[in-house]
């Protein structure tokens, strides 16, 4: 008994790699050892094999077993290891998954995929705009950086991953793999309660993406315009207002009312028909593409972040053209293909 135990208390301070090759090794010397013990009896090495891994897991079906003494006292020898063996190593396998689990809840592991998204800051805001941009493409991956202990979003899903880290280090946004990614989302601080503090923290967070990624798209919230200036030497392709935009969008909802289920449309795609980019590679003139869009059911409203498409329908698409149409996801789709 006292053997047992040791033999127990070895296999368990045991390295994993070498606790998987001595079990490998167990395994197949066992259904040598059984088979040339019996070999009339098992016939071949594949049924000797099964009569050892059924033994090992307690299966025991009863169709292979040992018939001669030497072959029943080599069973009880492998049962009384073989068992433990399996045991410790099947437990080993299980930490493996807690501690996989367990690191990616801590936000402790590096990304490798590509073609993600990077959304930098955790609050309500962000919260949003996972659930939006899941919602919105079935097949993106984001990669959410904060410095909270615990991962907010469950980890059980595996298009979003939590990176622990400083917002303002480099190696928080190498673990990211912020080099390969697709778009970069930096949301104003909610912790900081003075605005111009908030973007002074915005505009360091920039800094450290554009001089690692000066390619990858960056879209910024701040919250004074005039701040905008600060960032006039960091690459930042998008700004967005937050305080401008709620002020404006309830001037306009007073004015005109029910104007913001309009904005609520175009920003969301919950509910109702939405904006979508469309790529030109057939029009020569606006008037074809908005002629040909709207007999499929949608309209054109923008190149860019040019309105004025309703003027200039007799004007040649340029090449470097970005189309904006509005119509519900199953027209687009159609387009789109």
């Amino acid at each position: 008994m006292h053997f047992i135990i040791r033999l127990g208390l070895n296999l368990i301070r045991m390295r994993n790699l070498t606790l998987f090759l001595s079990t490998i090794i167990f395994v197949i010397l066992c259904t040598l050892v059984i088979y040339f013990l019996e070999p009339s009896n098992f016939e071949n090495l594949l049924n000797s094999f099964y009569f050892v891994m059924t033994t090992f897991t307690t299966v025991g079906y009863g169709d292979y077993s040992p018939v001669t003494d030497a072959g029943k006292l080599f069973s009880i020898v492998m049962y009384l290891i073989g068992i433990g063996l399996l045991g410790i190593v099947i437990g080993k396998i299980i930490d493996v998954f807690s501690i996989f689990r367990r690191k990616r809840e801590e936000g402790k592991m590096d990304y490798t995929k590509e073609n993600h998204i990077i959304i930098i800051g955790w609050g309500r805001k962000t919260d949003s705009a996972i659930k939006e941009l899941l919602k919105s493409n079935q097949t993106i991956e984001i990669v959410l950086i904060d410095s909270l202990p615990k991962s907010p979003v469950d980890v059980s899903n595996n298009r979003v991953h939590y990176i622990q880290g400083s917002s303002t280090e480099e190696g928080t946004f190498e673990k990211a793999n912020i080099s390969k990614a697709k778009s970069v989302i930096i949301f104003s601080d909610d912790s900081i309660q003075d605005p111009s503090l908030r973007d002074a923290k915005t505009l360091t967070v920039a800094i450290v993406v554009e001089r690692l990624a000066p390619e990858v798209h960056t879209t910024v919230e701040i919250l004074d315009e005039d701040h905008i200036s600060n960032f006039s030497h960091v690459k930042v392709d998008e700004f967005i207002l937050s305080q401008e935009t709620i002020s404006s969008l309830a001037v306009r909802s007073a004015m005109y009312q029910g104007v913001s289920k309009v904005y609520s449309q175009l920003i969301s795609r919950q509910h109702g028909d939405d904006l979508f980019k469309v790529s030109n590679n057939k029009w020569e003139t606006y008037k074809d593409a908005f002629e040909e869009l709207l007999a499929q059911g949608a309209t054109l409203i923008a190149d860019r972040d040019h309105l004025d498409i309703n003027r200039r329908l007799n004007d040649k698409i340029p090449a470097n053209a970005e189309l904006y149409i509005i119509c519900d996801k199953e027209t687009y789709q159609k387009i789109d293909k």
